[in-house]
């Protein structure tokens, strides 16, 4: 689905507005540092709803439980969005041409197009085992070169990037806003993670738009000869190409994606739309080009027994190793166990108390339904629901947690009481069957 999908997306699945229900939310944005009532870029305009976009993997291997995390968080967010009313174009990309990629094909034998496609199908597999919805389109950047060679080029027409024997540099000198999200000053910024040392750059922060092709290196054709595009400047392009230059309400992904990944992304996108006037973001203006989003939100790394998850320390887990040995409910609780901004302790023992949860929660419904059942093999379990604008106790605490930045320790919390009860019930003999199914249908 492209931008014409999305767009036949929001005609079919916009409400008028007075659909969105439940609490006011709040979110943690990271560029103003505060929890924020969330609201729509533009309630007001022809078909609303919530743009968001969240950065995917490279798929070069295995997804590990820090991926687990974050796409996890997001199917909440998701999920809560949809809960509430809103239509929601989820968009999650797949980066499908990277060093990382060629290296790895190389290393096995295998076409680099063959290896990318078999890790997003075993991607896919992955989430599908954590139960997370499919967003509505997920674009891949071998699929956006023309769109991100288009942004590439409005940003050299304004004068924040230059060009150096085929490669284009973006100067980071030239935007004033530059490190606003990660609170980093420009004196401070140099060359660092997945940015290359190199003297042709005019400042050591500046970083690759387009790289110039090497002998036996996939390649495009462009104004600048064959080349690849840098790792930075796909999402930029991506998200501009398929929601268009509007902006976006929500951008996500870990924390480790603040700088330089997504502080790259801002600038980019205000570097290419210097006169083309601002979303209606807190910051920027249309001399200063547009925000790319109204709400950053980053979720915390995954440690392993405190200490930070690495492949040479050897405490590195991807999914599928986890998920051999655990059930994919457990670490789907788990990962939810702890607020989504916090650091997450992954231990042995705290994924066998997840395991011990989930094995509770299902057990008792089933406890419970049993005991209903045996007083009265006729009874409905469904009979009895709270009608619809009628939400239950247990509904409302849920979605006042979710409502509050997505603490989803409380809401999991919020289940505790109606269990005991349940258990309480399902262990008296003699005892009608009303008050259990209540009780059971507090949960279903």
């Amino acid at each position: 689905m492209g931008s014409q999908g999305l767009a036949s997306y929001r005609r079919n699945n916009s409400p008028d507005g007075s659909d969105i229900t439940g609490p006011d939310l709040y979110l943690y944005d990271t560029a103003t540092r505060q929890k924020r009532l969330f609201t729509v870029r533009d309630p007001e305009r022809l078909q609303p709803g919530v743009d968001m976009y969240v950065c995917g993997v490279t798929v070069y291997d295995f997804s590990h439980i820090g991926h687990a995390r974050v796409y996890v968080a997001f199917d909440i967010l998701y999920r809560f969005l949809l809960d509430k009313g809103y239509p929601v174009r989820y968009v999650r990309n797949f980066t499908d041409i990277d060093d990382k990629i060629i290296k790895r094909a190389r290393e096995a034998g295998e076409h680099w197009q063959s290896l990318t496609q078999r890790f997003i199908h075993e991607f896919h597999t992955d989430m599908e085992a954590l139960n997370c919805l499919h967003p509505v389109l997920e674009p891949r950047v071998t699929d956006n070169i023309p769109a991100i060679i288009s942004m590439i080029q409005s940003i050299l027409r304004n004068e924040h990037a230059y060009c150096v024997d085929g490669d284009v540099y973006f100067e980071v000198a030239t935007l004033p806003q530059y490190g606003a999200l990660s609170g980093r000053k420009q004196e401070d910024n140099r060359a660092g993670e997945r940015v290359d040392v190199d003297g042709r750059k005019r400042g050591p922060a500046d970083f690759v738009l387009w790289k110039a092709a090497k002998p036996g290196e996939p390649a495009w054709d462009s104004p600048w000869g064959q080349g690849r595009p840098g790792w930075h400047i796909e999402c930029s392009a991506m998200i501009a190409s398929h929601f268009g230059e509007e902006g976006i309400d929500i951008h996500g992904g870990g924390r480790d994606l603040i700088f330089p990944h997504h502080e790259n992304e801002r600038a980019q996108t205000m570097a290419a739309t210097r006169h083309s006037g601002g979303c209606g973001c807190e910051t920027g203006s249309s001399g200063d080009g547009r925000e790319l989003a109204r709400y950053w939100m980053h979720n915390g790394f995954v440690n392993v027994d405190s200490e930070k998850m690495s492949k040479s320390l050897g405490n590195f887990f991807t999914i599928r190793d986890i998920l051999g040995a655990t059930p994919a409910a457990a670490l789907r609780w788990f990962l939810l166990s702890t607020h989504y901004r916090a650091p997450l302790n992954f231990t042995p023992t705290a994924l066998d108390q997840a395991t011990d949860r989930v094995y509770y929660v299902f057990q008792t419904l089933a406890d419970a339904e049993a005991a209903a059942r045996a007083h009265d093999p006729e009874v409905d379990m469904d009979d009895g629901r709270p009608p619809p604008g009628e939400p239950c106790a247990l509904l409302s605490a849920v979605r006042a947690a979710l409502a509050d930045d997505l603490n989803t320790p409380a809401a999991l919390a919020a289940l505790g009481p109606p269990l005991r009860e349940l258990n309480e019930l399902a262990g008296k003999r003699g005892k009608g069957a009303a008050g259990r199914q209540a009780a059971l249908l507090a949960l279903r």
